[in-house]
């Protein structure tokens, strides 16, 4: 017998709906979700802590908690990204367990532990604290395709995992390019080492060979696998639960579970599937083999043409495929995984628009530095001093980089407490997580975008725009999508755009905000300018502007970093090519930026 995780709560609507789902519509078939006898129902983790403090102001832990009531049988699975946690950076070992207890407190049960380069040390504390908790732990191997990763460091770390303390262990395809013999030389060659603890497979219908993967992993004695109910299956997301179950009925392997129960369970969710069309991609939904040759996950594909058409720069498409490769190798060949897809396939859009290595995020440099963990392949010396410069080995670390944090958890609970912002021990968590978004919602806000009454949004509707682009891009009578590009000019781009983020689709519409003041020393911005500003440094890319770095009356040489900007969910330096002071300012902290924008005036 084999058993299943369900993952319609969680990784199905991630990556199918831009993780939308609001728990007002998990409720209504949660006690039929709970009657089926689930291995576990993955209902956390990912994206599903930060999208809704950002775009359905939910609370996250009001959500695992509501649902732990509403199914009290079945475990609840959350995805715990190690030190990283829910975000795309490491955390100090204090933060880290106090999400792991609260978390445990509020009703997950399970937790799957992943560690974006199978650094085996990032996995340690949330492993160990797990269990100090009384939850499950899952210890993860992230699959990826290269020249290091053979079968026996696979199963070598699987069955360092098991000997950490892991109570199961798991094959993570987040990419769903696993082919179907080493699936099976995976999980047999840690069958055979004397692998004791249940192993599970995790993967995605991109390739479209899932079928044949789960077959083979059968055959080599897997004892649980992922799936989600079909209506949220499929593509980007997992293989369709009730074809598993069909599949394996009267043979050794019968789940057991009530077909007919899954089939009203389908029922409710083919109705949700159509409340929530605004956010169907034809690009999500179909297959694409093609992942199996150039290894670029489904999200991370969709995120690379994005950020090329915010860019104006759709037309290089190619030419950042043909560079992933290349980033991939020369930083040690990470599998591509949040947050390390991200490091990746933003350098190398980075290299295509600006030059190798000419302009590199925050992000990637503490990738390099080891901020992130050891990579499987040592980075060679030339690489250390493109990104970090000719003193690069007073930087380089090789310690677990949590071991380089200091405690947050008092720090940010003063702060919290000094805004009158804490109603309870878990904001913190959230706080500490994603400090700006925290404070925003706390504060109210962040408005939903849609609640579950309005769904499904009418056809012309803004939020509606994308979907329809997807599956019918001739109906442009239904809108107008944005501004035609100009002839000429650095901003020349749409004001509206579609922006797809670890294959989350987002829509944005970026009006022209801030201005200018002239008097000496100050950092305020007052009304926009109009037309052409001599001596403009203007920003390159699109984003929010995180710091501005000088003030009127400051003096600049050229390369020093004018402002910060998060693009992509990393951090930017923008640096002047002009030398003289500063004599005029246009943006603020905190303001949306795009292509061309002015940031000041250097003469």
């Amino acid at each position: 017998m084999v058993k299943l995780i369900e993952l319609a709560f969680r990784d199905a609507h991630q990556s199918l709906l831009a993780t939308r789902m609001r728990t007002e519509d998990m409720l209504p078939i949660a006690a039929k979700m709970d009657q089926v006898g689930f291995w576990a129902l993955e209902t956390w983790g990912g994206a599903t802590f930060d999208v809704p403090i950002r775009y359905l102001n939910e609370d996250p832990w009001d959500r695992i908690k509501t649902l732990k009531a509403a199914m009290p049988n079945t475990p609840m699975q959350m995805l715990e990204r190690a030190m990283s946690i829910v975000a795309y950076w490491n955390f100090p070992d204090d933060i880290v367990k106090k999400f792991i207890f609260y978390a445990k407190k509020n009703g997950v049960d399970n937790f799957r532990i992943f560690d974006a380069l199978n650094d085996l040390r990032n996995m340690k504390v949330p492993i160990d604290t797990v269990n100090e908790v009384g939850g499950h732990a899952q210890g993860c191997v992230s699959y990826t395709i290269s020249p290091v990763h053979t079968t026996d460091i696979f199963v070598n770390d699987l069955l360092a995992l098991e000997k950490m303390g892991c109570q199961s262990v798991c094959v993570k395809d987040m990419a769903g390019m696993i082919f179907p013999k080493h699936a099976y030389e995976i999980i047999k060659g840690y069958k055979d080492a004397g692998g004791k603890v249940p192993l599970s497979l995790h993967t995605h219908s991109i390739s479209g060979m899932e079928g044949i993967t789960y077959q083979r992993a059968l055959d080599a004695g897997v004892d649980i696998l992922d799936g989600a109910i079909s209506p949220l299956s499929g593509g980007t997301a997992a293989p369709p639960t009730e074809s598993i179950v069909q599949a394996l009925k009267g043979t050794p392997h019968d789940t057991g579970y009530d077909i007919k129960l899954l089939m009203e369970i389908r029922k409710y969710f083919m109705d949700v599937w159509k409340k929530y069309r605004h956010l169907h991609r034809m690009e999500a939904i179909r297959p694409d083999p093609s992942v199996t040759v150039h290894q670029i996950p489904g999200g991370m594909l969709s995120n690379l043409v994005s950020q090329l058409e915010l860019q104006g720069a759709g037309h290089k498409y190619q030419e950042v495929l043909d560079e992933v490769p290349h980033v991939k190798e020369e930083l040690g060949h990470p599998p591509l995984v949040t947050p390390t897809s991200q490091v990746v396939g933003v350098q190398a859009v980075m290299n295509v628009l600006f030059g190798r290595y000419k302009n590199i995020p925050q992000e990637t440099k503490d990738y390099v530095k080891g901020m992130y963990g050891r990579t499987p392949v040592p980075i060679k010396p030339e690489i250390y001093e493109k990104v970090l410069g000719p003193k690069w080995k007073d930087e380089v670390i090789d310690c677990r980089p949590a071991d380089m944090l200091k405690p947050l958890w008092d720090q940010r609970r003063k702060e919290l407490s000094e805004m009158g912002l804490m109603k309870k021990e878990e904001d913190v968590i959230t706080y500490a997580l994603y400090p700006k978004v925290a404070v925003k919602f706390f504060k109210g806000e962040s408005p939903p975008e849609f609640m579950s009454p309005q769904l499904p949004l009418p056809i012309d509707h803004e939020y509606t725009k994308a979907m329809v682009k997807s599956f019918l891009p001739e109906l442009k009578q239904v809108f107008i999508y944005g501004e035609e590009p100009r002839a000429s000019g650095p901003a020349a781009i749409p004001t509206e755009f579609k922006v797809e983020v670890d294959g989350e689709p987002f829509e944005v519409k970026v009006e022209p905000v801030g201005g200018y003041m002239t008097a000496t020393g100050a950092c305020a911005p007052g009304a926009a300018p109009k037309g052409d500003v001599e001596g403009a440094v203007r920003s390159q890319m699109q984003g929010t502007i995180l710091k501005v770095k000088k003030c009127v009356g400051d003096k600049v040489a050229v390369g020093d970093v004018i402002a910060t900007i998060e693009a992509m969910k990393m951090e930017q330096e923008i640096k002047s090519e002009k030398a003289g002071e500063v004599k005029q300012l246009f943006v603020k902290e905190g303001q949306a930026v795009k292509p061309g924008d002015a940031l000041m005036q250097v003469l």
